[in-house]
């Protein structure tokens, strides 16, 4: 790994970026780079964090006076970073047109609001990027554009169907709709109920003819029984007279 590669791999604050050109002690010999997150070696050289502990990988000693280096002696230097941080700076985007310029520890709240920061558009399906200023009017005509009526009906619309739209014929449109829907489910409960009837008037006849069954069933025994008997009867009336 040569110094290059530690460079490209790490990285202080672009020096480019910076409205007044920094001092040669915020400079990080190993990136070149303006110190980001700074600390300070037992040998009180000072590097940024992430480019110190990328070089100790490669060997245990400062990179300029080749001292040894333990990486759990280095220690961060957090008055220098927030003196870093009020360092003014342009805006990463000013090769497209903006002029502003701002402390480096606001350079993230400027990104999200900036005019010239390049941002996809919002809407699914649509694959441009444009600046943030131009996103309103890009909206205005991008055929992936879709929002829900502004009237309430629930309707989402496209700027195709937003000129015809209709709150009023369409709430109409999905009544009916509804009413239909309502009246299939009517219907299909209905066909049930006339089903569970025939069913149930089914299982009526069953139940009768197995009640007419059992009582038929039921007056055979009692005659076999009567016929039992009378023959009893007769047979004893025939042994007393024989005696």
């Amino acid at each position: 790994m040569t110094d290059a590669d530690v460079s490209s791999q790490s990285g202080g604050y672009d020096v480019e970026q910076f409205v007044d050109t920094p001092d040669y002690d915020l400079i990080c010999t190993i990136c070149q780079g303006v110190l980001r997150c700074p600390v300070r070696a037992a040998c009180h050289h000072v590097f940024c964090k992430k480019c110190i502990l990328q070089w100790l990988k490669r060997q245990e000693t400062c990179p300029c006076c080749r001292k040894p280096i333990n990486a759990c002696m280095i220690f961060v230097m957090f008055k220098l970073s927030k003196s870093i941080g009020r360092m003014k700076i342009k805006c990463k985007n000013e090769i497209r047109g903006c002029a502003a310029t701002f402390a480096l520890s606001e350079q993230y709240c400027h990104s999200l609001n900036c005019l010239f920061e390049l941002v996809p558009c919002p809407y699914p399906g649509c694959r441009a990027q444009l600046l943030r200023r131009d996103l309103e009017a890009h909206a205005r005509h991008c055929e992936h554009w879709l929002q829900p009526c502004h009237m309430g009906c629930g309707t989402v619309l496209s700027h195709r169907t937003r000129a015809q739209h209709n709150c009023y014929m369409q709430l109409k449109l999905q009544y009916q709709a509804k009413c239909r829907n309502h009246g299939t489910i009517a219907a299909a409960l209905q066909k049930k109920m006339r089903k569970m009837q025939n069913t149930m008037a089914h299982m009526k006849r069953q139940i009768g003819l197995i009640c007419e069954s059992l009582q038929a069933m039921d007056e055979l025994h009692k005659v076999e029984e009567d016929l039992e008997e009378g023959s009893s009867r007769s047979t004893g009336a025939r042994f007393s007279s024989e005696g």
